[in-house]
């Protein structure tokens, strides 16, 4: 009995050794044929940057890849002796990309949870409104929950973020990943000698990091804009031919058009309807009519701006004395310079003006956009001093700070519509000195915009300005003493606007000197001369308020001159 045991303990000894062999061979057959017939599985590549590296056999960087880009992957396909790396095959060659990188779902390849405001922006309701929710201040910290879309070089354009109690999108541009990074400043070092003399606010404060200057491929801005203005009045839009026929005969190639001017309105707008109706009931023409006249303006071919000013409104502060400039004893809205002024500080007017922009664009086809009375009112120092009037500064921003963030906010949201922007600015703005007490400092605006549009007429300037005596019977030396300071400021500024000028095409006011001359097409001819000769070749706009067809008839051989070619 004990042998017969002891045979059947050695046959089923055998037998396991056996059933372990058979078990290894199936393993391995199992795991050989599983890694030949895997499929390639889509998957996209994830990361908290626009790229990544992926690696060659021994874990050295190889190449760059995109965030959010598509690739094959086997599962099985492990780096030898490191199974957090899976094998990708570009243009026939292999790499590695870790599996932390990796997503099958084309939704989660952002991988940052958190985001910090590096240039003051502000909050906006979805991806496609220009409703704001909130203010969103520099190193302000974002909890991100998810994004728009993310371009070919993997850049996100907006996360949907939260902060305090809301939720909305930021461009992403505006952020950075580490609140070190939002903390600094970029080239601040060119404005440390700009003084806040006058209440303007702290150079500081501005942003002066790099802008992508947009060219729209089916927007195309001539070279040099050769641009004459017209008001909005019906007597004006009515007789558009009479200035299409004279344009036509000239090297014009552009007219700038107003939408709305303080008190003039162009015409009965659904925007208007709803946030200013005053606005919409003295409107100079009807919706039809207005549009009939830019019509033929673009049908025979011109480059088209529309004119909003922003910042100077009677209509909107009847309608929202609540968003205006108000006495600080009474609260009701403050009169300076014989207007009311929306408060430049209130995003309710931001939202106001950019969505009559944007509406503009969508109805009429505007090529670009020119904001003017971008600025609070001048001449109001005492006023502050003496504590009379409230801007409501609800965010407690220098007025720097706030018109340099309304361009931006304005500038994002245009753009969105493959419009440029322009804006207009004084000739002051030019100084190397100080930041002006109206809020403008150019080379924060050239910073922000495509277009800055400065208006050196020579009758706004004192008598011995650059040291000529009556200046605005000299327009040629003051505007060539003017430019050189311009080129100055540009070489301040980040990212260069094109500089575009008005230049004055009305006649000396008697206020200012009762023997100033006229100015014809020898005086025009001059202003536009010296603005071309140190490079300030962006073109240039009229400025007559009238639009008066037989002073522009006066000043036509001005205006048939290629200042770019000769």
């Amino acid at each position: 009995m004990a042998k017969r045991r002891k045979v059947s303990i050695k046959k089923i000894i055998r037998f396991i050794i056996l059933l372990i062999i058979i078990a290894v061979i199936i393993f391995f057959i199992t795991k050989l044929t599983k890694n030949l017939f895997a499929e390639n599985k889509t998957m996209y590549i994830s990361a908290t940057t626009s790229q990544i590296d992926l690696y060659d056999e021994n874990l050295k960087p190889a190449i760059k890849i995109f965030r959010g880009e598509e690739v094959k992957i086997k599962e099985t396909d492990t780096l030898k002796d490191n199974e957090d790396y899976l094998k990708v095959n570009i243009d026939n060659k292999t790499y590695y990309v870790s599996k932390d990188n990796l997503v099958s779902n084309q939704k989660n390849i952002i991988k940052e949870e958190k985001v910090y405001v590096r240039t003051p922006t502000v909050l906006l309701k979805s991806e496609d409104s220009i409703e704001i929710v909130a203010n969103l201040s520099k190193e302000t910290e974002l909890q991100v929950l998810s994004y728009d879309k993310v371009d070919k070089q993997g850049n996100v354009n907006m996360y949907k973020v939260k902060q305090g109690g809301e939720e909305g999108y930021v461009y992403s541009k505006y952020t950075t990943l580490t609140k070190e990074e939002s903390a600094q400043t970029y080239n601040m070092e060119k404005h440390t000698k700009i003084k806040n003399l006058y209440g303007g606010g702290d150079v500081k404060k501005l942003d002066f990091f790099p802008v992508e200057k947009i060219k729209f491929s089916e927007n195309k801005m001539p070279e040099a804009v050769y641009s004459l203005y017209l008001n909005d009045t019906s007597s004006v839009l009515t007789k558009v031919d009479d200035y299409i026929a004279l344009a036509k005969d000239t090297k014009i190639n552009a007219f700038v058009v107003d939408i709305k001017d303080n008190g003039a309105i162009g015409y009965e707008s659904e925007v208007m309807k709803k946030i200013s109706p005053t606005s919409y009931k003295y409107a100079n023409n009807s919706k039809e009519d207005y549009a009939k006249a830019i019509k033929k303006l673009k049908d025979a071919g011109f480059y088209l701006i529309g004119r909003i000013t922003v910042f100077k409104d009677d209509y909107y502060v009847k309608d929202h004395p609540e968003n205006a400039i108000v006495k600080k004893n009474t609260t009701d809205p403050y009169k300076i310079g014989s207007s009311y002024w929306p408060t430049a500080y209130s995003r309710d007017v931001w939202y106001y003006n950019v969505s009559l922009a944007l509406e503009a664009i969508n109805e009429f086809g505007f090529n670009e956009i020119n904001f003017d009375y971008v600025r609070f009112p001048d001449r109001t120092q005492s006023l502050e001093k003496n504590n009379i009037i409230d801007f409501k500064n609800q965010y407690n921003e220098d007025k720097v700070e706030a018109i340099q963030n309304f361009l931006r906010y304005a500038t994002d949201a245009i753009h969105e519509k493959g419009a440029y922007v322009s804006v207009d600015v004084f000739g002051e703005s030019s100084n190397s000195y100080y930041t002006t007490a109206y809020g403008q400092y150019w080379p924060a605006l050239s910073n922000v915009v495509d277009v800055i549009s400065a208006m050196p007429y020579p009758d706004h300037f004192a008598n011995n300005s650059y040291g000529i005596n009556k200046p605005w019977n000299h327009p040629y030396e003051l505007i060539s003493a003017w430019s050189k300071e311009v080129v100055k400021r540009q070489e301040d500024t980040t990212s260069k606007a094109i500089v575009r000028t008005w230049v004055q095409s009305y006649n000396v006011q008697s206020w200012v000197d009762s023997t100033g001359i006229e100015y014809n097409a020898e005086e025009v001819k001059a202003q536009i001369t010296a603005l071309f000769e140190n490079g300030l070749t962006g073109g240039y706009i009229t400025w007559h308020s009238g639009s008066n067809i037989e002073k522009y008839k006066k000043q036509k051989s001005a205006f048939q001159i290629d200042y770019l070619k000769e």
